[in-house]
């Protein structure tokens, strides 16, 4: 039997035996409440790890989220890195063979002053970035793939993708949100290796906590070693990003103070106020370094675990809308699946 095979009749089976499984793993897990919680589209995922679960209530009952659904919302998050990886090392997107599935395909939209049919990616100066930008890149192209296989014909399409950095674009707007540039000016994570790299930041810490809220809600084995798997390799991907910036903010100060900046803002859009999946309380964001200067390589709380975000904030922070709409930001009209929107 071949993998991809294999990976096709897990699904099969899980869409028979997805709510016992998923019982099971929540009481092996000790966190069933917050298990339940976190598999409602409407819930914010944010409460006490220890509430119970009402059993009388006026408010109707969550829908109940499939391993699916956890999947493509994946993958919607793959499509974005993806794409913005693919442009700065390879000058172009995702192969088109990698964009198409159910819901509305989208276009990716970079930068206007870029001529139709030859963008612009980074002009590498260091050799050695430039080669992390291209392993990164072909990482996220192959969690696309891998996604896209699992899920077969349940694929989602990859949506519209903003990934510009000129006046309109996802990145400008961030970048004005969270005081990296003035209210007048556009950030472009395209223009140079700096900026690339502010650019990868953004992105890959959110990857990090998705990856690490998303297999909470995943009860099947095979379904939950890949995409442990996989949050790992973002892992690897934001450590090596957050250690290149930290070394380079040493003598260019601006880097650390914009990374201080994209995380507060981050913290502020993806409502940490809230408890968390972890209980880990508001303020998780954290940049390059600490209240004292020191280094702060790897984000993590006071018992040196990562961060981890439910569905909902990393929603809040990629349409760069607290409230988290149908879209915005850097999926203009949403994302694709049934884990869209508040």
């Amino acid at each position: 039997m071949t993998q991809d095979r294999f990976v096709l009749d897990v699904i099969e089976e899980a869409n028979a035996k997805r709510r016992t499984e998923r019982r099971r793993f929540m009481k092996m897990a000790g966190g069933g409440a917050a298990a339940l919680g976190g598999l409602s589209l409407l819930a914010a995922c944010g409460d006490d790890d220890n509430r119970d679960v009402p059993v009388a209530t006026p408010t109707p009952t969550p829908t109940a989220v499939s391993e699916a659904d956890v999947l493509n919302f994946a993958l919607q998050l793959e499509y974005l890195e993806a794409n913005f990886y693919s442009y700065a090392a390879f000058n172009q997107p995702i192969a088109a063979s990698l964009r198409s599935g159910t819901g509305t395909a989208g276009s990716v939209q970079i930068n206007t002053s870029v001529t139709a049919g030859q963008p612009r990616g980074v002009t590498f100066q260091d050799p050695v970035i430039a080669q992390y930008a291209r392993e990164i890149a072909y990482d996220e192209i192959a969690h696309v793939n891998f996604l896209r296989t699992a899920l077969g014909s349940a694929a989602a399409a990859q949506p519209t993708i903003n990934i510009s950095g000129d006046a309109t674009g996802a990145f400008t707007a961030a970048a004005r949100a969270a005081g990296v540039v003035g209210s007048g000016a556009t950030f472009d994570p395209y223009a140079d290796e700096n900026s690339f790299l502010l650019g990868a930041y953004l992105f890959e810490d959110v990857g990090v906590t998705a990856y690490m809220g998303g297999v909470q809600l995943l009860s099947t084995p095979a379904y939950i070693e890949a995409a442990a798997g996989i949050h790992a390799a973002e892992a690897y991907h934001a450590g090596l990003v957050r250690t290149v910036l930290y070394r380079r903010g040493l003598s260019t100060a601006s880097l650390i103070t914009a990374t201080t900046q994209i995380s507060a803002a981050r913290d502020s859009l993806d409502g940490t106020s809230n408890t968390g999946l972890l209980n880990q309380g508001g303020s998780r964001d954290q940049g390059l370094v600490t209240s004292s200067g020191a280094a702060n390589i790897v984000p993590t709380d006071s018992n040196g675990i990562a961060f981890v975000r439910s569905p909902q904030q990393v929603l809040n922070i990629v349409y760069l809308n607290g409230t988290s709409t149908n879209g915005g930001g850097f999926f203009p009209a949403g994302v694709n699946g049934n884990v869209r929107s508040s």
